[in-house]
């Protein structure tokens, strides 16, 4: 934060005017602060190599959480400076934490719904207030499960890796494996504490695209996905891509049935494993890719589509 030296200079006293010069020295650093940006690019702390959900605080911040094989902390970054804020420990299992948003209220959700296999019967939604520091627990099932896992792993549509929350509801949204049908499944949730079967509200298919991560703009009226594939042509030439998408102009929560954009997202020679994305403003998201070897874990900043 800029400090703010205050110098007084003997002018003519105008009635109902105020002085210019305090005006200017109150003001500067206001607009100095506002006018902060993150880089194009911000390279992550080794802390958070696995990174797969991050979502923005009002102040500016971003939390942070990796996914599975990693303890249950959260981290608060700063995206302009590139500082690690803080790490907060939770006395709860990460068995596979994969997304974050938060609420207007303040509480965090943390999801922890990966299910590579499909065979989870665990599957949670941790809440958790930061200032407070109360912690409990959304436990749900999908609807249209009924095997774990089903018999075709071509039907293995069952894990999720992206959530927002808007008007009191959580909305999860799923990824299916490559070689299923590209198609995203839109579930809803009760965001308060109980054990609830999910609503199964929509789907989507997204041509070649497995859906890994979810943000939802502060006035609700903007969702964007990201999305990758991994194949390879011919048989045997790897190739990935990454997209992210953005819907508006939706009713309500019908998020994946308003116009749609599409952003492709910065690659190397193979395309970084963005799984998590979040508002900047209403011009600028910020996405975030895995560390993998010869690519370094990175907040990017995107331009919407």
């Amino acid at each position: 934060m800029l400090d703010c030296c205050i110098v007084w200079f003997k002018r003519p006293k105008i009635a109902g005017t105020a002085c210019p010069t305090l005006l200017a020295c109150i003001l500067f650093p206001l607009l100095s602060a506002a006018q902060e940006f993150p880089a194009r690019r911000t390279l992550l702390p080794d802390a958070i190599r696995e990174v797969s959900g991050m979502v923005r605080t009002p102040e500016g911040h971003l939390w942070m959480l990796n996914d599975s094989r990693n303890p249950p902390e959260l981290f608060l970054f700063d995206p302009v400076t590139g500082k690690l804020l803080e790490t907060r420990t939770l006395p709860v299992p990460n068995r596979d934490w994969e997304d974050l948003t938060l609420a207007p209220d303040g509480h965090l959700y943390i999801g922890d719904f990966g299910n590579n296999r499909n065979a989870r019967r665990d599957l949670c939604i941790f809440r958790y207030h930061p200032e407070t520091q109360v912690l409990d627990s959304i436990l749900f099932q999908y609807p249209d499960q009924q095997a774990f896992p089903p018999a075709d792993d071509r039907d293995w549509n069952f894990n999720c890796e992206a959530m927002v929350f808007f008007q009191d509801s959580l909305h999860l949204f799923s990824k299916v494996v490559f070689k299923g049908n590209f198609v995203t499944k839109h579930y809803v949730l009760p965001a308060r504490p109980g054990h609830y079967k999910a609503e199964l509200r929509d789907s989507l298919f997204l041509k070649n695209r497995v859906v890994t991560g979810a943000a939802l703009s502060p006035d609700g009226k903007t969702l964007a996905l990201t999305s990758y594939i991994v194949g390879k042509k011919l048989g045997f030439i790897p190739y990935t891509r990454a997209t992210a998408y953005f819907f508006t102009d939706f009713s309500g929560s019908r998020f994946l049935q308003g116009r749609r954009t599409s952003k492709r997202l910065p690659k190397c020679i193979f395309a970084r494993q963005f799984e998590s994305v979040t508002w900047w403003n209403d011009a600028t998201w910020l996405i975030a890719n895995e560390g993998r070897p010869g690519q370094r874990q990175a907040v990017w900043k995107v331009k919407r589509g």
